[in-house]
């Protein structure tokens, strides 16, 4: 230990003058290694999915209290969130992709890519812009996300972290954002010009509140300013060592395939030169050598399409032994591979694919731990991401009177976290063994332990909501075509004409 001597740096010190480096060899690593990629791929598709949206969840009690107006109840709570949702979805899902200041992703394609970046560059950066004059062409709202890469974001002219300036991000007395300083163009595109060493220096947020950059990482310590050290950067060094392991077993074994075999004949040239000298045996020597290669190039026997092997006197066959893989190798590369899942929050099958060791008690334990760390990612990443776009969409379709409102309501910058509630979902968990995880959820719904809600998103992703519209709506096709009804659809009808009213005699 006595030659194990870190530095104690501070958060941004530690961490901002390697970020470009530490950021280009995980990129490195995740473009040319399958492993690295998997390891992303696997926690996109698990933490974020095909579409990551909110659920509202106004905080219908809170505005009670704070207007003193009962009409704010989960009546009203539940027509405000399905609302706000219909206009999430008219803007996040327009094919005409007016919510992308590229006009290229919908909002659910951007926080994939935004996430994406958040855990290999350690940042998801983006601009919410405002364009009034897309309306004319089609757009429903002026509101537009911008991605931005998190390379740009720099110290103007690169200069060195100050007080009030921490790897582009300036910062007040207490280190809380005022501006962020970002370059018109990335410094890696030549063509760009003069724009390259241009930056632009943009407002964190409005006057009255409404945000206009978006910067979201993980904060490993107090008082950090930026990200830069993704997921994979723990396991960098042994990722890139199993990497350089991995092609030189490759190569030993291509050229243990391709020399498998060789020929042996029993005198060698310059041995026998040395030893007779310029004599009569010399030519002898000589006139056998030409003789074995003139053979060869006559002999050409062969046997369905198979050369036979016909030597020359004193010649004979030698193989060259198998001995790539080294015997250890799997298990070797298996126990990087559990050191790399590890650092990631993931299980090794996940990692690699390989269900074949795992029974389903194993795999569910695994899944489950593996699933708490994709909680925590997906429940940060929507609220340092998702939830400022979701309250600058909220604040224009309030000024645009989209969103039912009591008489009274507070106007939305005195009850933006109010208004602005919700549940972040991806992807659910899908399914081991179908029965035995449906069976779960059903008696849990039945005890009271959990919620038609929950186990729909856990479960799926989807929206309970959805799935009892979309029940009623296969109830009535069944009942219009005169078509019996399927034994847990007959109990859902059955339950609705006991609920409904009597007709008046």
């Amino acid at each position: 230990m006595r030659d194990w001597n870190p530095v104690l740096w501070s958060p941004d010190g530690e961490l901002n003058p390697y970020r470009d480096r530490i950021v280009s060899r995980v990129r490195d690593l995740v473009r040319n290694d399958g492993w690295a990629s998997a390891a992303v791929t696997r926690t996109l598709d698990n933490v974020i999915g095909a579409d990551f949206r909110p659920i509202s969840k106004p905080d219908y009690r809170a505005l009670a209290a704070m207007t003193g107006n009962k009409k704010f109840d989960h009546v009203w709570a539940d027509e405000f969130g399905r609302a706000l949702e219909a206009g999430w979805r008219t803007w996040s899902e327009d094919p005409a992709h007016f919510c992308d200041a590229q006009r290229k992703l919908t909002i659910p394609q951007m926080m994939r890519l935004a996430f994406r970046h958040k855990i290999i560059d350690g940042d998801a950066l983006a601009i919410l812009q405002w364009m009034p004059e897309r309306l004319a062409r089609g757009a429903r709202y002026a509101t537009v996300l911008q991605l931005i890469d998190p390379d740009r974001l720099s110290n103007p002219q690169q200069n060195f972290d100050r007080q009030t300036m921490r790897g582009g991000v300036e910062v007040d007395e207490y280190g809380a954002p005022v501006a962020y300083h970002i370059r018109k163009a990335h410094q890696g595109d030549w063509f760009s010009g003069g724009k390259q060493v241009t930056w632009e220096r943009i407002a964190a947020e409005t006057d009255w509140g409404r945000p206009i950059v978006v910067h979201d990482y993980d904060f490993d310590r107090a008082s950090q300013h930026r990200g830069g050290a993704g997921i994979l950067t723990p396991v960098l060094q042994r990722l890139k060592m199993l990497i350089k392991y991995d092609g030189t077993e490759l190569d030993a074994a291509i050229i243990n395939a391709i020399f498998g075999a060789y020929v042996t004949s029993p005198f060698d040239k310059q041995l026998v030169t040395e030893a007779l000298g310029d004599g009569e045996d010399v030519e002898a020597y000589n006139g056998y050598q030409d003789a074995r290669a003139d053979f060869h190039d006559k002999t050409d026997l062969r046997l369905g399409g198979a050369r036979l092997p016909i030597l020359f006197p004193g010649e004979q066959i030698n193989t060259v032994s198998a001995t790539r893989p080294a015997g250890n190798f799997a298990e070797f590369e298996n126990a990087m591979l559990r050191n790399v899942a590890a650092g990631t929050g993931m299980s090794a099958q996940q990692i690699t694919q390989n269900w074949a060791d795992v029974n389903y008690s194993s795999y569910r334990a695994a899944a489950l731990e593996a699933w708490k760390t994709f909680d925590r990612r997906r429940s940060d990443f929507g609220r340092g991401f998702g939830q400022p776009i979701l309250c600058a969409m909220v604040e224009e379709m309030m000024d645009i009177g989209e969103l039912p409102l009591p008489a009274g309501a507070p106007e939305f910058a005195m009850a933006r976290a109010a208004y602005t509630r919700a549940w972040w979902i991806g992807p659910g968990r899908g399914y081991v063994d179908p029965m035995k995880e449906r069976q779960g959820a059903a008696l849990g719904i039945e005890s009271g332990l959990s919620t038609l809600e929950d186990e729909s998103a856990q479960l799926s992703g989807n929206d309970w909501r959805d799935n009892i519209d979309q029940r009623a709506i296969e109830i009535q096709y069944f009942k219009d075509r005169g078509i019996p009804l399927p034994s847990t659809l007959k109990d859902d009808a059955t339950a609705d004409e006991v609920t409904q009213e009597p007709k008046a005699q």
